[in-house]
């Protein structure tokens, strides 16, 4: 619950973050055309994180996922970050708080890469839940508006599966019965994962 809530406050603070990126064209969505390049940080939109700071700040931007580190509670945490490359329901124009994957590392609690999807709207509990990476399948528990995989000892195969992916397309299905499906591009993942891991040894 405590994480819940947690990254649900940093979504929120993101979403400053967002509103922020669009007064740097730098730190955009790269185009569909963009050269190899595309991947390697952004200097000019990663910040030297400031001690203690509970607020998330951005230190490296790849691609479509962000590098980030907060320290809520006086406890670090580092995670990457990207919101879906498209969304839709079922019905359609279902209204929705902005959808987030994060992927943490948590080093006082000795948590490594964990998934969660923060959906933007209660989930059903014991509805089925999926995120699909290529022909892979893995299932997701839900736990408010939140989702994490139901086997944990998948969760390292789904990671290296996301390294390694295209794009995650994760499905859930809401108190009220509505079906939402996001898809996150993966691309950027594997260089904010490794700055994640760098970034958390300090």
């Amino acid at each position: 619950m405590m994480l819940r809530r947690m990254l649900r406050g940093l979504a929120v603070a993101l979403s400053c973050c967002a509103a922020l990126a669009v007064a740097h064209p730098a730190a955009a969505k790269p185009k569909a055309h963009a050269s190899k390049d595309s991947a390697r940080p952004d200097n000019k939109t990663a910040a030297k994180p400031a001690a203690g700071s509970a607020e998330p700040t951005l230190i490296g931007q790849y691609g479509n996922w962000g590098a980030y580190v907060a320290s809520p509670g006086g406890k670090k945490v580092c995670f990457a970050l990207a919101k879906p490359s498209s969304s839709k329901t079922n019905p359609p124009n279902r209204p929705r708080d902005p959808a987030y994957a994060f992927v943490s590392t948590r080093p006082a609690e000795k948590v490594k890469n964990e998934v969660s999807i923060m959906i933007g709207y209660p989930l059903k509990p014991g509805a089925d839940s999926m995120i699909e990476i290529g022909k892979a399948k893995y299932a997701m528990y839900a736990q408010g508006d939140g989702l994490w995989i139901r086997n944990a000892a998948e969760e390292d195969r789904m990671v290296e599966a996301m390294r390694k992916g295209a794009e995650a397309v994760v499905t859930g299905v809401s108190t009220r019965g509505t079906e939402s499906t996001d898809v996150f591009s993966l691309k950027g993942l594997s260089q904010a994962l490794d700055k994640v891991a760098e970034d958390c040894k300090r």
